[in-house]
Formats: C-alpha cells, sequence, structure tokens
C-alpha cells in the first residue's frame, strides 16, 4: 500500500529530473533523483522537505509553461495546447504532495519521529 501511495511522488520527481536532464542541468537532475531517495528515508522532518520540493518543481513548471508561452507567441503559434498541458503537470507535482496526508504515509512518518528518540530530562 506504501508504493501506491508514493507513486505521485515517484512521478512528479522522474518528470522534473528529466525537464532538469533535457535542459542540461546535470546538477539538478542529480538533486531531483536525491529527493526522490529521500521516500526511503523514515524521518519526520522528509514530508516536509519533500512538499517543498514538489512545490518548487510545480513552480518550475509554470516558470517553464511562461517561458515557452513567449517563444510560441513570437513564432505566432497556438500556446493554448502547451498551457492546458504544463498546468496538469504543474497541479499534479503540486498535488503530490497531499499522499503525506494518507494513513499509511502519516503512521510511517509519525512512527519513524517516536522510535528512538531521546526524552529531554
Amino acid at each position: 500500500m506504501t508504493i501506491l501511495a508514493i507513486l505521485p511522488i515517484f512521478c512528479s520527481t522522474l518528470l522534473i529530473a528529466a525537464h532538469f536532464y533535457r535542459s542540461g542541468s546535470l546538477l539538478l537532475t542529480a538533486g531531483s533523483l536525491l529527493m526522490l531517495s529521500l521516500v526511503l528515508v523514515r524521518k519526520r522532518w522528509v514530508p516536509r522537505l519533500l512538499t517543498i520540493f514538489l512545490f518548487l518543481a510545480a513552480a518550475e513548471w509554470i516558470r517553464t509553461m511562461l517561458v515557452f508561452i513567449g517563444q510560441y507567441q513570437e513564432a505566432g503559434r497556438s500556446w493554448t495546447r502547451l498551457a492546458i498541458i504544463l498546468t496538469s503537470v504543474s497541479l499534479f507535482t503540486a498535488l503530490s504532495a497531499l499522499v503525506f496526508k494518507t494513513k499509511v504515509l502519516k503512521n510511517k512518518y509519525r512512527a519513524a519521529g517516536t522510535t528512538g528518540s531521546p526524552t529531554a530530562s
């Protein structure tokens, strides 16, 4: 069940990594793939970090869309389909963060934060 829960994060992260790879930014590609590997880390801070990453990735899709729309307008081409597709990708990426609200992942990361933590005296 956990695999199904993280599937949107997996897809969103691979899409943004492919985007960065295609643009020639190998550092951002590696960073995106590193973020994907954080799903395996059972720490309480992981959902927050991945949520921030997914929102930044969604913003990157919007930025990319605006750049492409400008190029399409200069060339006199229709950009409606482009806007629909990249807006959908951006929404999917941002909404992928909601998987951390599912019972399965809440339990996974809540349990991770309580095991082995020393108590303050």
